[in-house]
């Protein structure tokens, strides 16, 4: 179909090698984006070039099924150039499993859907969307380990959104929006990933142009942000990172330099020590960690 695919793959534990299983329609153009949910029977991609979210459904051999739900949004934003229409750019479940928040660039704002797992179905909640300040272009969302708040960063303004939430309904309500760039930079950047320290205790953002990781601290009681120090990446381009299972490193993509930074995480100030050379690999542009055995999704 004239549309972007999703491939799964089955992996060899022992050497890491890939063998393919299924392959399916993504439903939308430009698919950026891929969430597997926590019964790990569902696979929730976001489709960046056509603004839709879909679902496809996953059996215990790892084979991708027919769509369960598609879903395609519709409107546009200020920016002429880039927000002439939605564009999904990532998926993100609740820590329940019961609500689907998908941030779109092309819209300013982060959708709402409720999830029924059992089924693959996702319907629009109510209220059906949280809005972001015109211009600012979500790219990604993630939630602190309480369940209590979660963070999006604004690709085309070089912010993050830090929100209160309310598991019951599924609504984001804005806390504060503060600038991931110290106030000395004056040149371009965009934002790229998000991510919150296992411990609840920072949160970490990556600045493309600034070519730095933006350090926050979290109040655990509150969810509010406060800007600490950044890293820079010591190449061009972070688009992603990726935090180790223990919290103790981080690994940086440099996608326009063909290279890897990993770091160290100071326990107690959550500030970042580059930990030996740099990694050479061809345009990275997302790492993830194999989690322990013991993490695997449960089936029922």
């Amino acid at each position: 179909k004239p549309t972007g695919a999703v491939s799964s793959f089955s992996m060899d534990p022992q050497t890491g090698a890939l063998t393919l299983l299924s392959q399916q329609p993504s439903m939308g153009a430009g698919p950026c984006h891929l969430l597997l949910d926590k019964t790990g029977k569902n696979l929730l991609i976001a489709n960046y070039g056509s603004g839709s979210v879909a679902v496809l459904p996953v059996d215990s051999t790892g084979q991708l099924g027919q769509p369960t739900s598609v879903i395609q949004h519709t409107g546009r934003s200020i920016n002429p150039t880039r927000q002439e229409g939605p564009h999904a750019h990532c998926v993100a479940l609740d820590p329940a499993n019961q609500f689907a928040f998908v941030c779109d660039l092309g819209l300013d704002k982060v959708m709402i859907y409720r999830f029924d797992s059992a089924t693959g179905k996702l319907t629009p909640n109510d209220p059906p969307f949280a809005p972001i300040k015109p211009g600012s272009g979500p790219r990604h969302i993630t939630f602190h380990p309480s369940g209590k708040f979660a963070y999006v960063n604004n690709e085309m303004s070089s912010t993050v959104t830090a929100f209160s939430y309310t598991p019951t309904s599924g609504q984001l309500t804005e806390l504060q929006t503060l600038s991931t760039l110290p106030a000395e930079f004056k040149g371009n950047s965009s934002t790229a990933e998000i991510a919150v320290h296992p411990s609840g205790r920072f949160l970490y953002v990556s600045n493309r142009g600034r070519d730095s990781l933006a350090l926050f601290t979290i109040d655990p009681e509150k969810g509010a942000l406060t800007y600490v120090d950044e890293q820079l990446t010591n190449g061009k381009t972070p688009r992603h990172f990726s935090l180790d299972p223990t919290g103790n490193f981080v690994l940086i993509g440099n996608q326009g330099t063909n290279q890897m930074l990993l770091c160290r995480i100071d326990p107690t100030t959550g500030r970042l020590k580059p930990s030996g050379p740099l990694i050479d690999v061809p345009s990275p542009v997302c790492m993830i960690f194999v989690p322990p055995a013991d993490s695997k999704p449960q089936r029922e």
